[in-house]
């Protein structure tokens, strides 16, 4: 099956000092795969290794050990390089540039002729909604509107991947509302989107599957809710109910199931909360089906889970001992 992105075993070893070199292992045997037509986050802490990773994906960097391809291709070719698109955490226009002209210079940059730049430019600017203002001076664009120049650049040549380095670090709300909505559409196009970000409520909007660095390892892959319930915290996963019974009903249930708190509602003495230990769907529908029989009304029902920032600050939380050195 083709891939978009493919990482074997990657390993990136830094040296430091002159006298006595001391090496940083930026990263360790990394391995992922992001499927083609995906919006894949990458998360992490500081020092995780996500930028390192990025680099060489880009082939400003190589690995020591392993390797990568991107589309196919050998990470860092010329022609790999040539189906990316990127934007950096921190692009800097020169202050003299229009938004017009800042898109000139960087569609140049990509080889690209002046004749096919005008040929996308109202496209590009209608789709990130800066028609209007692409003659006015970058240097009175809000942190906002940079971002989404830098995404027109990035998309200027049609590239098939596209790596984003925290396309929404500070925005407000309606800014990062319109870089999701920008990313759906790329997604409908049919283009891999593959993202670093440490803003955990945007992944979960935005992101088919995620991965979890820290310390230069991949402690986690999959869907949000595949890391939730892989996670030992999803097993302290309870469901909170609320009952129209009797007290005997409740005494039977009780002896059913493994009740982690029971109370009567102060408002009437035919009901009841009863908080119960399920974790799965399946587990919760058990519970439902159980109380149907008995025909036990169900006035109310909530469920919890782990939240992802819970679910990454377990994983960056345990990272073993041997790799904090």
């Amino acid at each position: 099956m083709p891939t978009a992105i493919h990482v074997d075993h990657l390993t990136k070893t830094y040296s430091e000092g002159v006298v006595f070199r001391k090496r940083h292992h930026a990263l360790r045997g990394v391995s992922l795969e992001v499927k083609p037509g995906e919006v894949f986050g990458l998360l992490g802490p500081n020092g995780a290794g996500k930028t390192t990773l990025i680099k060489i994906l880009l082939g400003i960097l190589h690995a020591n050990r392993g390797s990568a391809t991107v589309l196919d291709l050998s990470a860092g070719s010329k022609a790999a390089r040539r189906k990316i698109g990127y934007l950096p955490e921190n692009l800097i226009f020169p202050r003299h540039h229009t938004g017009r002209s800042a898109l000139y210079f960087y569609g140049r940059l990509s080889g690209l002729s002046e004749a096919q730049i005008r040929g996308k430019e109202n496209e590009l600017f209608n789709l990130v909604d800066l028609t209007g203002r692409q003659n006015e001076p970058v240097r009175r664009y809000s942190k906002g509107m940079r971002q989404r120049l830098g995404l027109a650049q990035a998309m200027l040549h049609d590239p098939d991947l596209l790596i984003l380095d925290e396309p929404t670090d500070g925005l407000d709300p309606m800014g990062r509302s319109q870089i999701r909505d920008l990313l759906a559409q790329l997604k409908s196009r049919g283009k891999t989107v593959f993202l670093n970000s440490h803003i955990l409520q945007e992944v979960e909007l935005i992101c088919d599957r995620v991965a979890i660095m820290a310390l230069g390892e991949i402690r986690g892959v999959g869907t949000i809710d595949e890391l939730i319930m892989q996670n030992p915290l999803a097993k302290h996963g309870t469901v909170s109910l609320t009952l129209r019974c009797t007290q005997e009903e409740i005494d039977a249930l009780s002896q059913r199931w493994a009740c982690s708190s029971l109370r009567r509602v102060a408002s009437t003495e035919q009901e009841f909360k009863v908080d119960l230990a399920a974790p799965h769907q399946s587990d919760v529908d058990q519970v439902v089906d159980w109380l149907r029989a008995q025909r036990i009304s169900v006035v109310g029902l909530e469920r919890y889970r782990p939240s992802l920032e819970q679910v990454f600050m377990s994983i960056v939380g345990s990272v073993p001992s041997h790799l904090k050195t």
